[in-house]
Protein backbone atom coordinates (compact mmCIF):
# COMPACT_ATOMS: atom_id res chain seq x y z
CA UNK A 1 0.00 0.00 0.00
CA UNK A 2 1.16 3.52 -0.75
CA UNK A 3 0.00 6.93 0.46
CA UNK A 4 0.32 10.00 -1.73
CA UNK A 5 -0.33 13.64 -0.83
CA UNK A 6 -2.13 14.93 -3.91
CA UNK A 7 -1.70 18.61 -2.95
CA UNK A 8 2.00 18.67 -2.27
CA UNK A 9 4.26 15.76 -2.89
CA UNK A 10 4.24 12.08 -3.65
CA UNK A 11 5.36 9.92 -0.76
CA UNK A 12 5.95 6.21 -0.91
CA UNK A 13 4.80 4.75 2.36
CA UNK A 14 7.18 2.23 3.80
CA UNK A 15 9.22 1.27 6.80
CA UNK A 16 12.08 3.49 5.65
CA UNK A 17 10.34 6.30 7.52
CA UNK A 18 11.18 4.62 10.78
CA UNK A 19 8.91 3.81 13.69
CA UNK A 20 8.05 6.65 16.04
CA UNK A 21 8.35 5.99 19.81
CA UNK A 22 4.63 5.86 20.59
CA UNK A 23 3.90 3.52 17.70
CA UNK A 24 6.79 1.31 18.78
CA UNK A 25 5.50 1.07 22.37
CA UNK A 26 2.02 0.15 21.17
CA UNK A 27 3.31 -2.45 18.70
CA UNK A 28 5.42 -4.11 21.38
CA UNK A 29 2.59 -4.06 23.94
CA UNK A 30 0.04 -5.53 21.53
CA UNK A 31 2.44 -8.18 20.27
CA UNK A 32 3.41 -9.13 23.83
CA UNK A 33 -0.20 -9.53 24.95
CA UNK A 34 -1.00 -11.49 21.79
CA UNK A 35 1.74 -13.98 22.64
CA UNK A 36 0.42 -14.28 26.20
CA UNK A 37 -3.04 -15.09 24.87
CA UNK A 38 -1.65 -18.22 23.24
CA UNK A 39 0.82 -19.15 25.95
CA UNK A 40 -1.71 -18.81 28.79
CA UNK A 41 -5.06 -20.05 27.45
CA UNK A 42 -6.13 -21.25 30.90
CA UNK A 43 -6.21 -17.66 32.17
CA UNK A 44 -9.01 -16.83 29.70
CA UNK A 45 -7.64 -13.35 29.07
CA UNK A 46 -10.40 -12.53 26.58
CA UNK A 47 -13.11 -13.02 29.21
CA UNK A 48 -11.26 -11.28 32.06
CA UNK A 49 -9.62 -8.43 30.18
CA UNK A 50 -11.71 -8.11 27.02
CA UNK A 51 -14.59 -5.65 27.06
CA UNK A 52 -17.68 -7.39 28.45
CA UNK A 53 -20.36 -4.65 28.67
CA UNK A 54 -22.37 -6.57 31.28
CA UNK A 55 -19.30 -6.98 33.50
CA UNK A 56 -18.46 -3.28 33.21
CA UNK A 57 -21.99 -2.08 33.95
CA UNK A 58 -22.97 -4.64 36.60
CA UNK A 59 -19.68 -5.74 38.19
CA UNK A 60 -17.75 -2.48 37.78
CA UNK A 61 -14.96 -4.14 35.78
CA UNK A 62 -13.82 -0.75 34.55
CA UNK A 63 -10.29 -1.93 33.71
CA UNK A 64 -11.80 -3.67 30.70
CA UNK A 65 -12.47 -0.27 29.11
CA UNK A 66 -8.72 -0.04 28.44
CA UNK A 67 -7.37 -3.59 28.50
CA UNK A 68 -9.58 -4.84 25.66
CA UNK A 69 -7.51 -2.77 23.21
CA UNK A 70 -4.47 -5.02 23.65
CA UNK A 71 -6.22 -8.34 22.97
CA UNK A 72 -6.84 -9.74 19.50
CA UNK A 73 -8.74 -12.63 18.00
CA UNK A 74 -6.15 -13.99 15.62
CA UNK A 75 -3.05 -13.30 13.56
CA UNK A 76 -4.86 -11.43 10.78
CA UNK A 77 -6.81 -9.36 13.32
CA UNK A 78 -3.69 -8.04 15.04
CA UNK A 79 -1.77 -7.71 11.77
CA UNK A 80 -4.28 -5.40 10.09
CA UNK A 81 -4.81 -3.34 13.24
CA UNK A 82 -1.08 -2.85 13.79
CA UNK A 83 -0.46 -2.18 10.11
CA UNK A 84 -3.14 0.54 10.14
CA UNK A 85 -1.70 1.91 13.39
CA UNK A 86 1.72 2.28 11.78
CA UNK A 87 0.50 3.50 8.40
CA UNK A 88 -1.88 6.19 9.63
CA UNK A 89 -0.53 6.86 13.12
CA UNK A 90 3.05 7.71 12.20
CA UNK A 91 2.29 11.11 10.65
CA UNK A 92 -0.06 11.97 13.51
CA UNK A 93 2.61 11.24 16.11
CA UNK A 94 5.22 13.22 14.17
CA UNK A 95 2.89 16.23 14.09
CA UNK A 96 1.47 16.02 17.64
CA UNK A 97 4.33 14.49 19.57
CA UNK A 98 4.37 11.15 21.38
CA UNK A 99 2.56 12.26 24.52
CA UNK A 100 -0.39 13.83 22.71
CA UNK A 101 -0.62 10.95 20.23
CA UNK A 102 -0.75 8.32 22.97
CA UNK A 103 -3.35 10.34 24.82
CA UNK A 104 -5.45 10.51 21.65
CA UNK A 105 -5.06 6.76 21.15
CA UNK A 106 -6.28 5.89 24.64
CA UNK A 107 -9.05 8.49 24.72
CA UNK A 108 -10.53 7.16 21.47
CA UNK A 109 -10.10 3.54 22.53
CA UNK A 110 -11.65 4.02 25.97
CA UNK A 111 -14.33 6.30 24.52
CA UNK A 112 -15.25 3.61 22.00
CA UNK A 113 -15.53 1.10 24.86
CA UNK A 114 -17.81 3.40 26.86
CA UNK A 115 -20.11 3.90 23.87
CA UNK A 116 -20.19 0.14 23.25
CA UNK A 117 -21.06 -0.50 26.90
CA UNK A 118 -23.87 2.06 26.86
CA UNK A 119 -25.38 0.65 23.65
CA UNK A 120 -24.99 -3.03 24.58
CA UNK A 121 -25.18 -2.85 28.36
CA UNK A 122 -26.41 -6.44 28.84
CA UNK A 123 -24.07 -8.10 26.35
CA UNK A 124 -21.86 -10.85 27.76
CA UNK A 125 -19.84 -11.32 24.56
CA UNK A 126 -16.25 -10.03 24.94
CA UNK A 127 -15.11 -7.29 22.57
CA UNK A 128 -11.38 -7.34 21.84
CA UNK A 129 -9.00 -5.46 19.59
CA UNK A 130 -7.54 -2.01 18.99
CA UNK A 131 -10.04 -1.20 16.24
CA UNK A 132 -11.84 1.49 18.26
CA UNK A 133 -8.63 3.48 18.62
CA UNK A 134 -7.64 2.68 15.03
CA UNK A 135 -10.88 4.17 13.72
CA UNK A 136 -10.18 7.28 15.76
CA UNK A 137 -6.76 7.49 14.10
CA UNK A 138 -8.32 7.00 10.66
CA UNK A 139 -10.71 9.89 11.24
CA UNK A 140 -7.90 12.13 12.55
CA UNK A 141 -5.77 11.30 9.52
CA UNK A 142 -8.67 12.06 7.17
CA UNK A 143 -9.30 15.41 8.89
CA UNK A 144 -5.65 16.48 8.81
CA UNK A 145 -4.66 14.94 5.47
CA UNK A 146 -7.96 14.64 3.54
CA UNK A 147 -6.44 14.53 0.07
CA UNK A 148 -3.78 11.91 0.67
CA UNK A 149 -4.19 9.05 -1.78
CA UNK A 150 -4.27 5.51 -0.46
CA UNK A 151 -3.61 2.71 -2.92
CA UNK A 152 -5.73 -0.27 -1.93
CA UNK A 153 -3.77 -3.45 -2.65
CA UNK A 154 -1.30 -1.19 -4.49
CA UNK A 155 -3.79 -0.81 -7.36
CA UNK A 156 -6.85 1.28 -6.60
CA UNK A 157 -6.29 4.93 -5.57
CA UNK A 158 -8.74 6.63 -3.24
CA UNK A 159 -8.45 9.79 -1.16
CA UNK A 160 -8.30 9.14 2.56
CA UNK A 161 -11.39 11.23 3.28
CA UNK A 162 -13.46 9.05 0.94
CA UNK A 163 -11.97 5.84 2.28
CA UNK A 164 -12.96 6.79 5.82
CA UNK A 165 -16.45 7.78 4.68
CA UNK A 166 -16.88 4.38 3.04
CA UNK A 167 -15.64 2.51 6.12
CA UNK A 168 -17.93 4.47 8.43
CA UNK A 169 -20.87 4.04 6.06
CA UNK A 170 -20.34 0.29 5.92
CA UNK A 171 -20.10 0.24 9.71
CA UNK A 172 -23.40 2.09 10.08
CA UNK A 173 -25.16 -0.27 7.67
CA UNK A 174 -23.70 -3.32 9.39
CA UNK A 175 -24.72 -2.05 12.84
CA UNK A 176 -28.34 -1.79 11.65
CA UNK A 177 -28.27 -5.31 10.24
CA UNK A 178 -29.51 -8.19 12.37
CA UNK A 179 -26.75 -10.43 11.04
CA UNK A 180 -24.05 -11.23 13.60
CA UNK A 181 -20.76 -11.13 11.71
CA UNK A 182 -18.56 -11.16 14.82
CA UNK A 183 -17.36 -7.59 14.24
CA UNK A 184 -17.81 -4.91 16.91
CA UNK A 185 -19.28 -2.22 14.65
CA UNK A 186 -20.45 -0.06 17.56
CA UNK A 187 -16.87 0.01 18.85
CA UNK A 188 -15.54 1.05 15.44
CA UNK A 189 -18.13 3.80 15.07
CA UNK A 190 -17.61 4.89 18.67
CA UNK A 191 -13.88 5.30 18.10
CA UNK A 192 -14.52 7.29 14.93
CA UNK A 193 -16.99 9.57 16.74
CA UNK A 194 -14.68 10.19 19.70
CA UNK A 195 -11.76 10.86 17.36
CA UNK A 196 -13.78 13.45 15.44
CA UNK A 197 -15.04 15.14 18.60
CA UNK A 198 -11.51 15.14 20.02
CA UNK A 199 -10.21 17.14 17.07
CA UNK A 200 -13.15 19.50 16.76
CA UNK A 201 -13.39 20.20 20.50
CA UNK A 202 -9.60 20.44 20.91
CA UNK A 203 -9.45 18.02 23.86
CA UNK A 204 -5.79 18.64 24.57
CA UNK A 205 -4.31 17.31 27.80
CA UNK A 206 -2.92 20.68 28.82
CA UNK A 207 -6.37 22.26 28.70
CA UNK A 208 -7.83 19.57 30.98
CA UNK A 209 -5.07 19.85 33.55
CA UNK A 210 -4.65 23.63 33.68
CA UNK A 211 -7.69 24.30 35.94
CA UNK A 212 -6.53 21.60 38.36
CA UNK A 213 -2.97 22.97 38.45
CA UNK A 214 -4.23 26.52 38.99
CA UNK A 215 -6.43 25.37 41.87
CA UNK A 216 -3.57 23.74 43.76
CA UNK A 217 -1.23 26.68 43.09
CA UNK A 218 -3.50 28.77 45.31
CA UNK A 219 -2.30 26.84 48.36
CA UNK A 220 1.41 27.26 47.66
CA UNK A 221 3.37 29.82 49.65
CA UNK A 222 4.85 32.83 47.90
CA UNK A 223 3.54 35.55 45.65
CA UNK A 224 0.51 34.80 43.57
CA UNK A 225 1.09 34.40 39.88
CA UNK A 226 -1.40 34.95 37.14
CA UNK A 227 -1.12 32.39 34.37
CA UNK A 228 -2.34 33.35 30.94
CA UNK A 229 -4.18 30.85 28.81
CA UNK A 230 -1.23 30.52 26.46
CA UNK A 231 2.23 31.97 26.85
CA UNK A 232 3.40 34.19 23.94
CA UNK A 233 6.42 32.01 23.16
CA UNK A 234 4.28 28.89 23.10
CA UNK A 235 1.75 30.59 20.84
CA UNK A 236 4.43 31.75 18.38
CA UNK A 237 5.96 28.28 18.29
CA UNK A 238 2.55 26.90 17.40
CA UNK A 239 2.08 29.56 14.73
CA UNK A 240 5.48 28.75 13.21
CA UNK A 241 4.56 25.08 13.08
CA UNK A 242 1.26 25.84 11.37
CA UNK A 243 2.94 28.11 8.82
CA UNK A 244 5.28 25.25 7.98
CA UNK A 245 2.21 23.03 7.57
CA UNK A 246 0.75 25.45 5.02
CA UNK A 247 3.84 24.94 2.87
CA UNK A 248 3.76 21.20 3.42
CA UNK A 249 0.06 20.81 2.56
CA UNK A 250 0.06 23.25 -0.33
CA UNK A 251 -2.26 25.94 1.00
CA UNK A 252 -4.17 27.46 3.92
CA UNK A 253 -7.38 25.68 2.91
CA UNK A 254 -5.82 22.30 3.70
CA UNK A 255 -5.27 23.14 7.38
CA UNK A 256 -7.54 21.66 10.02
CA UNK A 257 -10.22 23.85 11.59
CA UNK A 258 -8.23 23.90 14.84
CA UNK A 259 -5.11 25.18 13.07
CA UNK A 260 -7.09 27.88 11.26
CA UNK A 261 -8.57 29.06 14.57
CA UNK A 262 -5.09 29.28 16.13
CA UNK A 263 -3.82 31.42 13.24
CA UNK A 264 -6.87 33.69 13.40
CA UNK A 265 -6.50 34.07 17.17
CA UNK A 266 -2.77 34.85 16.89
CA UNK A 267 -3.44 37.41 14.16
CA UNK A 268 -5.99 39.22 16.33
CA UNK A 269 -3.64 39.28 19.32
CA UNK A 270 -0.79 40.70 17.24
CA UNK A 271 -3.10 43.37 15.82
CA UNK A 272 -4.18 44.38 19.33
CA UNK A 273 -0.55 44.74 20.47
CA UNK A 274 0.26 47.04 17.55
CA UNK A 275 -2.57 49.45 18.38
Amino acid sequence: MMIRNSTYQETSFGFQQGITPGIKYLLIANAGVFVLQYLLPAFNLERNFGLVPYAVSHSFAIWQLATYMFLHGGLMHIFFNMFALYMFGTDLERQWGTREFLKFYFVTGVGAAIITTLLQVNSTIPVIGASGAIYGILVAFAVLYPNRLVYIWFLFPIKVKYLVMVLIGLGVLASWSQHNDGIAHFTHLGGALIGYLYLKADWRLVRWLSPVKNYFRRFKKGPKLVQTKRQPDELMDEVDRILDRITELGGYENLSEREKKILDSASKKLSERQK
